[in-house]
């Protein structure tokens, strides 16, 4: 296990960019629950 590869396609990097992709989603859907405005809205896309 200490050995295994921590960069490219492996469990590893998959799981976490999972975790991240989960947590992004939820503070986003909390922001916009928050401000009332959708993220494009924030950033000034629409």
């Amino acid at each position: 296990m200490e050995n295994e590869n921590k960069f490219g396609f492996t469990n590893f990097a998959e799981t976490w960019n999972g975790r991240l992709a989960m947590l992004g989603f939820v503070i986003a859907v909390a922001t916009e629950l928050l401000t009332g405005q959708g993220i494009l809205s924030q950033l000034g896309l629409m």
